[in-house]
Formats: structure tokens, sequence, C-alpha cells
């Protein structure tokens, strides 16, 4: 036995902690995953996410890999009531799977969406879980804008300044907006996303829904590649990432 890869399923209630990626003075999923994993397996263990979730944001499918050394295949894959036994019950894991030695959960992913939602009547079980909005909005027009995004590849002017990355493109492949109890659900599929692009598109949607602006105006925010020109990022309550697609994995 030597070591080997593995990719790890999670869904988690990003509620309680400061994000996914460990980091000083706060509690992450990271951290708390890391730990539990290192204990099972008696081993130092690190994982690399498919992505970095900000503060209160959810995930219903997340992926990352680890090594582990001189563990047989079938202890690893039958692990998962082990490791949940020792993570709290917001974070669950749901498979591990064996992936080749190169395998990486952020740079081989093909394609990622988020669910966003609001909701417009106090709900107490919606909190921390749902953005409550109490404006009336025009959904046909935010379907109008929201397809617009299909259009163009250079989202800059969503993209938090001080990102660090090779390229603001991104090419978003789904952008619509759902009736869903007494709410409304948007999903986004693209095949990366940049930092805080998803929250920063749904507070300009959303002023596209006050008619606060029109659908021109959302074009030349897209063309200005400015993020000061358009809408505040709405609250992490509401953001769900749900779908993470690997050509290697069904």
């Amino acid at each position: 036995m030597s070591k080997k890869r593995y990719f790890i399923q999670l869904a988690y209630d990003g509620s309680l902690y400061h994000g996914w990626q460990i980091q000083p003075n706060a509690i992450t999923v990271q951290e708390l995953l890391d730990k539990a994993m290192s204990v099972f397996f008696r081993q130092p263990i690190e994982t690399l996410g498919c992505g970095r979730t900000d503060a209160g944001v959810h995930a219903t499918d997340f992926y990352a890999h680890f090594d582990v050394e001189n563990v047989e295949e079938a202890k690893v894959l039958n692990a998962i009531a082990g490791i949940n036994a020792m993570l709290p019950y917001q974070i669950a894991a749901k498979r591990i799977i064996p992936v080749h030695d190169e395998a990486h959960a952020r740079f081989d992913a093909t394609a990622r969406a988020y669910k966003y939602y609001v909701h417009f009547e106090k709900d107490p079980f919606k909190v921390n879980r749902s953005w409550l909005l109490k404006d009336k909005l025009d959904v046909e027009a935010m379907n109008q804008a929201a397809a617009l995004l299909l259009n163009y590849t250079d989202f800059s002017c969503f993209s938090k300044s001080n990102t660090q990355t090779f390229t603001n493109n991104c090419k978003v492949t789904k952008a619509v907006f759902e009736a869903q109890g007494d709410g409304l659900v948007f999903t986004i599929g693209a095949d990366r996303f940049l930092r805080n692009m998803v929250r920063a598109i749904m507070g300009t949607l959303v002023q596209i829904g006050k008619k606060e602006i029109n659908l021109d105006d959302f074009k030349a925010i897209i063309e200005s590649k400015n993020r000061s020109k358009a809408g505040q990022s709405v609250p992490a309550c509401g953001l769900y990432l749900v779908k993470i697609e690997y050509p290697y994995l069904g």
C-alpha cells in the first residue's frame, strides 16, 4: 500500500462557519473536516476543495480531494459513517470516490451551479437559509436580464476587486428565476465563477426587479467591467452551491 488520492463529497449548512477555507481565528468547514479525517485515518489529512464558499454560504454538493497513505481502499471507501460521527450536524460527508493521482477537485471541475433563495413573508424556519425581501419584483424583467448573461464572458463587474485570478472570463450556461412557494429561486450555471460573482449578479438583478435600472443599464454595467457600477452583493444566507461536475465522475 502507498499514497492514494480520493474525492470526498459533502453537504453543509454554512450558517455557523466562516466559509469553506481554513483561516486563522475563525471556524471553517475545511478545518473541521480535516480534523475529523485526520483522527479517523490516524494521519494528517489536508483536503483541497472545489472552491471557496464565503461565510454563511451553504452547499448541497461540494467536493474536496485528499491523499491518504497505507490504508486499504475498502477502509477508506467505508469511512463515511466514522467521519460523520466526528463532524457536527451541520456538515455531512456523503461519499468517498477513488480517483487518479493527479485528480484535482478545483481545477478539474467542468461545470458548477448555484441557487439563490428569496422569500417575501417572514418565516422563522428560513432564517439563515433564505433572504427575506419585502420589495415587489418584476420577475419577467429579471429573467430577461438574466438571459443576457449568456451573451457575455467577461464578468469583471461582478467580481471582488481584490480577487486574484488569471482571468475574469466565465461561460454562463443557465440563469433563470422560478417561483417556489412564497418566494423565488435563482439558478445559475457556468464553467466557473468568480469570487462573490453570484451574489453581485443577484444584487444587480434585484435592481432590475425593483425598476431601479433597465436592460440597457444592465448591459452597460457588464460592459463597463467595473464592480462599482453593479449592485450590492446580496446576503450570503440565500446562496447554495448545488452542483459540481467532473468528466470522470458519474
